[in-house]
């Protein structure tokens, strides 16, 4: 179907529990004016030609458990006053012209229920929003809720991901697991510590952003993480060890950072190829084909060489003094000896020389006095 949404369905969002026009030609803007009647659970209008902006009067429907607005030409700002909705578990708007700072919740139970946040592929900037990070609850500790229920029968949802490094189109969302999606965008900035809080989380791509800092080591925590991207960032530091606790890791990408050092071996790291780490020159070890020992001899050996040119008081000249101290201490010695000896031989002799010229001088003189006498 192509052509603008009819109005029409407008009227039907107080009857309608799903409304599912995904993968369809829908251009212009979304006419709808919900009201507080509001009946829907399921709004998918992913991958139409939708424009303008993502309609404020959604934040009536309180029942909304699933909005699918990806792939579209939406821009807007992030629609944080979405988070007043509290059956929320899937947002997706991937792939639009969303710009601007996630900013700051309005209140301390936003979004309590999100499970899938999808906001890749727009252009959001500023710092990842660590604030969201500490409130998410259903993406910390599992709640109770149940599926979607029509009668006699569970609805079956779709959606596309990213997962596992691979774009999935329809994915059963009876199948709901917890997703976090913020690739592609001009996030800035370190990676929070506070993620390590959201201990349900399977899947998380920061990829493609404008991130620095080190890997923080609070991401160990995710050990029901099954896909992590963190690829084409700004990363620096090592791989932490502790990454090894992630048993569940089918899938990890690290490749275009400035990682260094050497690569964790064990656990899941044994199954990941050269393309998990490729574009950091600094990283060794197993799969890469540079061993940590020529690293490390090849670091060592060009330190010394520097520090021989560079440095006057260098390893080059305090080893050559040794040499100089251990060659001249015995040489020294033996030298001094001799000239002890020979100086202790010659003031002898100068004594002994003078004190016989002494004895000459006195019998001379007393030679003399008998003369006189």
């Amino acid at each position: 179907m192509s052509g603008q949404i009819p109005k029409c369905l407008e009227v039907l969002g107080d009857t309608l529990i799903v409304l599912n026009l995904r993968k369809n030609r829908f251009s212009g803007l979304m006419p709808w004016k919900f009201t507080k009647e509001c009946s829907l659970k399921t709004l998918n209008l992913y991958a139409n030609q939708l424009t303008g902006k993502i309609p404020m009067s959604l934040k009536h429907c309180k029942r909304l458990q699933v909005l699918d607005l990806g792939d579209n030409q939406i821009n807007d700002t992030f629609p944080f006053w979405l988070g007043v909705l509290p059956d929320l578990r899937v947002l997706i708007l991937q792939s639009n012209s969303l710009r601007g700072p996630i900013g700051e919740p309005l209140a301390s139970n936003d979004f309590p229920m999100l499970q899938i946040l999808d906001l890749s592929s727009n252009y959001f900037t500023g710092n990842l929003p660590l604030d969201y990070f500490a409130i998410w609850k259903s993406m910390r500790i599992k709640l109770n809720g149940s599926l979607m229920y029509m009668g006699s029968y569970y609805y079956r949802e779709w959606m596309s991901i990213t997962s596992k490094g691979q774009r999935m189109d329809d994915i059963n969302i009876l199948t709901i697991f917890n997703v976090l999606d913020l690739s592609n965008n001009l996030f800035e900035g370190e990676i929070p510590e506070v993620i390590g809080d959201l201990k349900l989380l399977e899947v998380l791509n920061l990829s493609t952003n404008n991130l620095i800092g080190e890997i923080p080591l609070s991401l160990s925590k995710l050990t029901l993480l099954e896909s992590l991207d963190l690829s084409k960032n700004k990363l620096i530091g090592e791989i932490p060890m502790k990454l090894l606790s992630l048993t569940f890791l089918s899938v990890l990408n690290l490749s275009y950072n400035r990682l260094e050092g050497k690569i964790p071996i064990g656990n899941q790291f044994s199954t990941f190829a050269n393309d998990s780490y490729e574009g950091n020159i600094g990283l060794c070890g197993f799969p890469l084909s540079k061993k940590c020992d020529d690293i490390e001899d090849h670091q060592s050996s060009g330190a010394q060489r520097e520090s021989i040119l560079s440095d006057p008081i260098s390893p080059f000249s305090w080893k050559f003094a040794l040499v100089g101290y251990g060659c001249g201490a015995p040489v020294g010695v033996a030298i001094g000896y001799i000239l002890f000896w020979r100086t202790k031989r010659c003031t002898k002799w100068i004594e002994q020389s003078f004190k016989a010229k002494k004895r000459q001088k006195n019998e001379q003189n007393r030679r003399r006095r008998r003369k006189f006498k």
